[in-house]
């Protein structure tokens, strides 16, 4: 099987913002979460909470969008263009997203349309909440080891250096920039970045 990032990797841009703006449009009282989201982000910036709980607090603006689940539907309409080309190339029956997004968001588009397995964070789609831990980094191996322990992974692909958990279980990895995609050099990244393996 191959395994594959979404965001930047074979989706053009960052499915959760493309969604979060898609809603202020459509539902202005959206904005009265900016202040919450604001504050959430600095106490992140600063050290005061970890990633999970400044996500819950942007999260927090699904408490104003009516039909969460019907919104994501009419929004992967619109955006499903935005899966990368090269992607349909390599496309195999079997591949898996990996995906610190929202599992509610990314569901309609890897299952429906693209039929394919994903496995994202557990995010309650009516309140924002995590169910479970951000699926980010090391998470994605746990996650994976969870649902295909024993599997194999032939080649992973990601746009992003926190993905490398999940890079050096694969027989091959390849790093991806927009449309371009290269072989990741793991001895290097390891010298590194050995700290993401702790």
């Amino acid at each position: 099987m191959n395994v594959y990032d979404f965001d930047g990797t074979i989706y053009d841009g960052d499915s959760t913002l493309d969604f979060y703006f898609t809603m202020c449009r459509k539902y202005p009282n959206v904005l009265l979460c900016l202040p919450r989201q604001a504050i959430a982000f600095l106490k992140y910036k600063w050290g005061k909470i970890d990633k999970t709980t400044f996500k819950q607090e942007f999260y927090s603006f699904l408490r104003n969008v009516e039909d969460v689940g019907h919104e994501v539907d009419l929004f992967w309409e619109e955006n499903k263009k935005k899966i990368k080309l090269w992607y349909y190339d390599e496309k195999r029956n079997d591949d898996i997203i990996i995906s610190a997004s929202p599992e509610f968001l990314l569901k309609p588009v890897c299952n429906s349309y693209l039929g394919i397995e994903v496995i994202a964070s557990k995010v309650n789609p009516s309140t924002g909440k995590y169910v479970g831990k951000n699926c980010y980094g090391k998470e994605k191996v746990n996650r994976f080891m969870e649902l295909h322990k024993g599997d194999s992974i032939e080649s992973f692909y990601s746009d992003s250096d926190s993905d490398y958990p999940l890079a050096v279980l694969a027989k091959q990895a390849f790093f991806v920039e927009k449309n371009t995609i290269v072989r990741w050099d793991k001895n290097t990244f390891n010298k590194k970045f050995k700290g993401l393996l702790i």
